[in-house]
């Protein structure tokens, strides 16, 4: 996506539900890996991952750049912009943008191991192994066995 194209859509998305237009940086960082955007105060700038537009479309995205929005429009006027902060939490909610972004479709892998509640048969999908001698089932106490 060019960056006019990119900069035209997030002030669009800034005057529909802020009522304030976008007027610095926007751009595309292939960079980022583990999170859909950041923004970056000491710049003025947002930055997007293009794998969430092209993996998960662009309603998606746009609540990325909404999310991304927040925290600009509220570093601009001077109030708690961080993720703890109560002001950024409610604006969060006024503007229906999503705390967190969902995991990209291409990062995800298999659990290498599957346990299971011997009690009330509740599994356990784990990347790593868990000593079953230790660790017991979290909703009933009961023990756990390894499936695969």
């Amino acid at each position: 996506m060019e960056n006019k194209v990119l900069q035209s859509w997030v002030d669009k998305i800034s005057r529909e539900w802020f009522g304030k237009p976008y007027q610095d940086e926007v751009m595309m960082n292939n960079r980022l890996r583990t999170t859909g955007g950041r923004y970056l105060p000491a710049y003025r700038r947002i930055e997007l991952n293009p794998k969430y537009l092209l993996e998960l479309g662009e309603e998606e995205f746009e609540g990325i750049i909404k999310h991304e929005l927040c925290h600009y429009h509220l570093h601009i006027e001077g109030k708690g912009y961080q993720h703890r902060d109560p002001e950024f939490r409610s604006l969060l909610k006024r503007t229906k943008s999503p705390r967190f972004c969902k995991a990209l479709p291409s990062q995800y892998k298999e659990p290498k191991h599957i346990y299971q509640c011997e009690e009330c048969g509740h599994t356990y999908k784990r990347m790593k192994r868990v000593n079953t001698s230790k660790y017991r089932c979290g909703k009933c106490k009961g023990k756990l066995k390894k499936i695969e």
